[in-house]
């Protein structure tokens, strides 16, 4: 097996919108949330920056590398809630949310994003990644964290889900490429901290 490459994806910091399903909606970051990323990426050395294209990632990202650049990235974006963008959870029809939990695959959000599609195109960054062989920071949020998760591990949406992943939550993954040509990268948990 060939030398893996050590990819870190951090969260966002806590957004100035608590509380909702903050897919798409590009909220902002507040300042305790940016420092909070700033503090856990201090040890990571100097590494490729990579971020979500929304703002409450971007800005962390921003703030990380100072002066270095920050490949921008779409496919590290949130999980589209569609019309439950924006709202907050007790605001959505509780039967079509629950329905959601579970079977995110089966019962996305009305007119949103299925967890297949969100781990498709997290899946197609991740091996991007493997395939450049430099080692990476990116900054994303919880949903794609956790696609990067069932991707690269095996998992399904439950276990993927399983995991804790608060605001500036940092995973560390060595990511080997696929045993075929368009499979996605294999990947080992070797660090989690929150």
């Amino acid at each position: 097996m060939s030398r893996p490459v050590r990819v870190h994806l951090l969260r966002h910091g806590a957004p100035d919108q608590p509380g909702r399903l903050l897919g798409r909606t590009d909220a902002g970051v507040t300042a305790a949330g940016i420092a909070a990323c700033r503090i856990a990426a201090l040890d990571v050395g100097d590494v490729a920056l990579h971020s979500s294209d929304l703002v409450r990632a971007l800005d962390c990202a921003r703030a990380i590398g100072g002066e270095r650049p920050v490949a921008i990235d779409p496919r590290w974006r949130e999980l589209d809630f569609g019309a439950w963008d924006g709202c907050r959870p007790d605001a959505c029809d509780r039967e079509a949310l629950d329905r959601f939990h579970a079977d995110p695959d089966a019962c996305p959000p009305p007119g949103g994003e299925c967890w297949s599609a969100l781990c498709r195109r997290v899946g197609a960054a991740l091996a991007d990644l493997t395939r450049a062989g430099d080692a990476a920071l990116v900054v994303t949020h919880g949903g794609a964290m956790r696609a990067a998760l069932a991707v690269g591990c095996g998992l399904d949406a439950h276990q993927a889900w399983a995991f804790d992943l608060p605001y500036a939550a940092r995973l560390s993954l060595d990511l080997w490429p696929g045993m075929a040509r368009d499979a996605p990268p294999m990947a080992r948990i070797v660090g989690l901290a929150a």
